[in-house]
């Protein structure tokens, strides 16, 4: 009987969680946001990692839904074509500056983001944090297998962490109650999602209110970098600021996708001041 009453306990408070995320969508209040820029239009959240980390202490003690963007200059030239992107960054409770162009573009304007906060670098730092806090987390996306393997290299890493749900699945429609239902049924605290851009940020804002976890950042790549499915560039390389130069010789076919890059560039030299 006492764990029938645990578990009605935790699905009421699952369903107010869900509930509330329209509610908080529409409240949040600007008064505790963070100091922000605006590239190209795009909000840009001045925010160091130990920043990041107290604001996921926050909204998880709210218990509502939050959704954390990490962006770079792709995203924002993703914005600029794309209004259904553009408006879920501007609805986001956190923008990350997850790329050095952001950082110049801000110089360039006159404001100032204080530090690079990525995907790749903010899960350990996050799985650290829950390990010592008592976070569970969800890890979603990635190539089959690629997730779990995470779960165990950062259980491994930061004894205590609790990872209570891994999961390769897709953003397709056709695979999300599959997904919903098994989120729902971990009732993690942090829901960290590597479908890559737009995709993973369109899922969460798409899907946010069903899931109805805290805090649900996409995490691009950072599952593949730390299992070493992908190889990120070396730290003398990320200190020259010239990752992008790295992952162009070692990923040749996202030649495409660097082209947003040069074109960032231009538009933020030419751009009228917002």
């Amino acid at each position: 009987m006492k764990r029938t009453t645990q578990c009605d306990a935790r699905d009421t408070q699952y369903a107010i969680r869900s509930m509330q995320y329209a509610v908080h969508a529409a409240d949040h209040s600007s008064s505790c946001a963070p100091t922000s820029v605006r590239i190209l239009g795009v909000r840009v959240d001045a925010l160091t990692y130990a920043d990041l980390l107290a604001q996921i202490a926050d909204f998880i003690s709210a218990g509502t839904p939050h959704q954390i963007a990490t962006v770079n200059p792709e995203f924002v030239m993703e914005a600029q074509r794309n209004p259904a992107f553009r408006e879920l960054l501007e609805r986001a409770d956190l923008c990350l500056a997850d790329g050095i162009g952001l950082l110049w573009a801000a110089r360039r304007q006159g404001g100032r983001l204080p530090e690079r906060v990525t995907g790749s670098d903010g899960v350990p730092r996050i799985a650290e944090r829950a390990a010592e806090a008592g976070w569970r987390l969800y890890l979603l996306g990635a190539a089959p297998g690629v997730a779990e393997q995470t779960a165990e290299i950062l259980t491994g890493r930061y004894p205590g962490l609790q990872v209570v749900g891994a999961y390769a699945g897709s953003p397709a429609d056709a695979d999300t109650p599959e997904i919903i239902a098994r989120i729902r049924a971990a009732r993690p605290d942090i829901l960290c999602v590597a479908y890559g851009a737009p995709a993973q940020d369109l899922w969460i804002a798409r899907h946010g209110e069903a899931v109805g976890v805290p805090v649900m950042i996409g995490v691009g790549g950072a599952f593949d970098h730390i299992t070493g499915v992908r190889r990120r560039a070396p730290g003398w390389v990320q200190r020259l600021n010239l990752e992008w130069l790295f992952r162009l010789i070692t990923q040749p076919w996202r030649w495409r996708r660097q082209l947003a890059l040069p074109r960032f560039v231009w538009a933020v030299m030419w751009e009228k001041r917002y």
